[in-house]
């Protein structure tokens, strides 16, 4: 798209023709195109996360030999759209296939990993950024786009035309970066990122109504066992759990629920339930001002001996260490991010 097209296009969408997407870019001239613009090793950069504003696209591939091992979580915002066929995408324990322009939306803190099918790698595009607590003075408005986020099931499906939209506006950020010539922005072009971002952010939150994922059915009844079992974890980690109650949930016995979830998740089920909670004391640690004594009671860590021998095993370092790491200084608190209604580390696309 040269400079006059990409113009000619930003007039449009600047006169809200946005929502109206077919008739409207063949009208201009501009084709109705459902895919993504993807370059492998392309990053989009504005800012860093040290800033209480930043963005960061990141085109890449992922194979089945670098997925990762346990869930994991970000202190910032995340758009996983999987651009090859298929992959399955774990939140909270619960696996859920996706496929091609699947978004993906991830709030802060909540605890998912993407596993790759064995082959070819798989392309994807992966958007971080975060907003600042005050929205910019539209705090409210902020919420209410950013609400997709926090839907039971944050997966998302669109039909051909509402795909088109969102398609096309991710494509303008990679044309924008492209008519500058540098990945990174800076400057007025940063102030259009974030607006035609803001667009996509609100078609998102005005589509949502339209979306037409919905979870396959797992004819494995024991491994659909096993991931209740593990969701119950990741809701209940707070709480006192055993074998023997966890068995209870299952309708399975202590010794069959121990041997079916080694075998389907790869991890004991006091190895799970320890990564759970280090990952939220991780989170804590990183995202609030409360005593490490208070994250460890709030983590379901009943001795808090346990919970340094735990977080040191995991981590390789105590929760004070960890905490100081990343916000080095007398004041440790955590940086003041839009996180609305929702209690996930470093910027890198490691899912």
């Amino acid at each position: 798209m040269n400079c006059l097209h990409f113009l000619r296009l930003f007039s449009i969408l600047k006169k809200g023709y946005v929502l109206r997407t077919g008739p409207i870019l063949k009208k201009a001239g501009i084709p109705m195109i459902n895919q993504i613009d993807y370059e492998e090793k392309r990053f989009i950069i504005v800012n860093d996360i040290s800033k209480t504003l930043f963005y960061f696209f990141d085109f890449d591939t992922r194979s089945n030999s670098r997925h990762m091992e346990f869930e994991h979580f970000h202190s910032y915002y995340e758009i996983h759209i999987l651009l090859s066929s298929n992959a399955l995408h774990f939140i909270k324990g619960i696996p859920y296939h996706i496929q091609t322009n699947d978004f993906v939306l991830l709030p802060p803190s909540l605890l998912h990993k993407t596993s790759y099918p064995e082959g070819e790698p798989s392309k994807r595009l992966v958007i971080t950024f975060m907003y600042r607590k005050d929205g910019y003075g539209f705090s409210e408005s902020y919420e209410e786009i950013l609400a997709p986020f926090y839907a039971p099931l944050p997966i998302y499906r669109f039909p051909d035309e509402q795909q088109a939209v969102l398609t096309g506006l991710i494509n303008q950020i990679v044309d924008l970066s492209r008519l500058v010539g540098t990945q990174e922005l800076t400057g007025t072009y940063e102030l259009a990122l974030h607006s035609i971002f803001t667009q996509f952010l609100f078609c998102l939150n005005l589509f949502s109504s339209k979306n037409i994922y919905r979870k396959e059915h797992v004819e494995d009844t024991v491994s659909e066992r096993i991931y209740a079992v593990s969701n119950y974890i990741h809701t209940h980690f707070m709480e006192e759990l055993t074998l023997d109650n966890l068995a209870k949930e299952a309708w399975m016995s202590p010794y069959y629920l121990s041997h079916q979830f080694k075998r389907i998740t790869g991890y004991t089920i006091t190895h799970y339930i320890h990564l759970v909670r280090i990952r939220n004391c991780q989170f804590l640690l990183i995202n609030s001002r409360k005593k490490v004594t208070e994250i460890a009671a709030d983590c379901g860590f009943t001795s808090f001996s346990q919970f340094n021998r735990v977080f040191r095993k995991f981590c390789g370092e105590s929760p004070s260490d960890y905490r100081k790491s990343r916000f080095p200084g007398p004041d440790t608190a955590a940086p003041d991010l839009l996180q609305p209604s929702a209690a996930g580390s470093e910027v890198t696309s490691s899912d």
